[in-house]
């Protein structure tokens, strides 16, 4: 799509999709806090945890199937009205005092789910309208936005539980997903343009197409290895941010207040490194703008490791750069798949790369718990900040990994292509 043609399409969906995650947020901090409030229990928020995990870890490379074997504009389209009717039963639930908890975990759970098609769909339609020169930026706004959204959830979601009834909270929910299913119903989005003829393609099964996801990712070592690479960052990265209340009460002796301020540095970080590689693209090559990110976290968390008790605002600066660092790993990533893979592989790969990464999760939760008990809470920074820092330099040694941007796999099943420029593509 030559010019800035793309634009006016693109951000006029990507704007709703923003509205609707600011909702969603909202609505998800007045589900946990009422949680909280209502039981008391620790054991209901890790259940309400899991139930809003586990399904984008079990159902990621299924889900990635399906989105790229139907036309991704009208599966988010769906799911984004099918979550709205979600939202809707709560706040009929919680107007009529019939709500119960197991009623909260059933819509995480169905809402986890939605996002399970959702991000992979969305994802994959954004290198069908976005120039492949302005992915890494676009994936940079993205990240700025993961980072105010997480700065502001929580205070919007306090201030509509103050003005608000619970179902009142629900119904900003459902207004914000109909803001995002809006421009959908306007505007189209390309298809990917098939090699093989419709009847060839309708006898391939789902299993087929799953099959085909999974043979891709392996023939292609550059892309299976950065998957790997991603997995394993993940698995150390993890316990750092769930260990962090401790870090911040046991080790360096502060409290809440503390505590927020901390969270706050990363936020800040994160939003100031998406808006500086919005700007500036980052390097030629994408691989070496992840690497850096991916060192860069690595030295601030082992440099926390190292402080001493008093050094708790040395620390707030450390979380800052580990903040700022997290967008030049994660967003070329997110860029380098988009511009790399198959448009018609590109559900099936972001939704293993999602389930690969999220699965990590309770593996190294289940490993960095007992370790932190048994040597203390600043030993998991050491070990994981030295354990990023060896990662990404391994990689660099890595050919495969270093010149994934110019190979391709060793594939001969059909993987579509980009449409031609220009092309609106048939939505109907």
């Amino acid at each position: 799509m030559s010019g800035r043609a793309w634009q006016g399409r693109f951000f006029s969906i990507w704007a709703g999709q923003q509205i609707s995650l600011i909702g969603s947020g909202v609505a998800q901090f007045a589900l946990v806090w009422w949680l909280t409030v209502t039981t008391g229990s620790a054991a209901v928020l890790a259940t309400a945890s899991l139930a809003a995990i586990l399904p984008q870890i079990l159902l990621g490379p299924f889900a990635g199937t399906v989105v790229d074997r139907v036309r991704r504009r009208w599966l988010m389209v769906g799911v984004d009205f099918g979550i709205a009717l979600v939202s809707g039963a709560l706040g009929w639930l919680f107007y009529t005092e019939a709500i119960r908890v197991w009623h909260i975990y059933l819509a995480m759970t169905v809402r986890a789910v939605g996002a399970g098609f959702h991000w992979p769909a969305m994802a994959a339609a954004t290198s069908l309208m976005v120039p492949e020169r302005h992915l890494t930026r676009i994936a940079g706004l993205n990240q700025t936005m993961q980072g105010v959204l997480s700065i502001l959830s929580p205070p919007l979601g306090a201030l509509a539980l103050s003005l608000l009834p619970m179902h009142g909270v629900m119904g900003i929910d459902i207004v914000t997903f109909f803001i995002a299913a809006a421009p959908l119903l306007v505007f189209t989005i390309p298809e990917v343009a098939r090699s093989r003829p419709e009847a060839e393609r309708e006898r391939i099964s789902y299993f087929g197409d799953l099959l085909e996801g999974f043979q891709y990712v392996w023939s292609w070592r550059g892309l299976f290895l950065l998957l790997c690479l991603a997995a394993l960052i993940n698995f150390i990265a993890q316990p750092i941010a769930t260990l962090l209340p401790l870090m911040v009460r046991d080790y360096f002796g502060k409290g809440a207040l503390e505590l927020g301020w901390t969270e706050s540095a990363w936020g800040i970080g994160v939003v100031a490194g998406g808006l500086i590689l919005g700007i500036w693209g980052g390097f030629k090559k994408k691989i070496h703008t992840i690497l850096l990110g991916v060192l860069g976290m690595g030295i601030a968390f082992w440099a926390v490791g190292f402080l001493p008790p008093r050094g708790f605002y040395f620390a707030l600066g450390l979380f800052l750069l580990a903040g700022f660092m997290n967008p030049m790993a994660n967003a070329p990533f997110m860029s380098l798949i988009q511009s790399t893979v198959a448009p018609g592989m590109q559900g099936r790969v972001l939704s293993l790369m999602s389930s690969m990464a999220t699965g990590m999760a309770p593996l190294a939760l289940l490993l960095a718990g007992p370790l932190a008990d048994l040597f203390g809470v600043r030993f998991w920074y050491l070990v994981g900040g030295s354990g990023m820092i060896l990662l990404g330099s391994l990689a660099f040694a890595i050919p495969a990994i270093m010149h994934l941007e110019d190979s391709r796999p060793a594939f001969h099943g059909e993987t579509g292509e980009l449409p031609e420029e220009g092309a609106e593509g048939d939505d109907s």
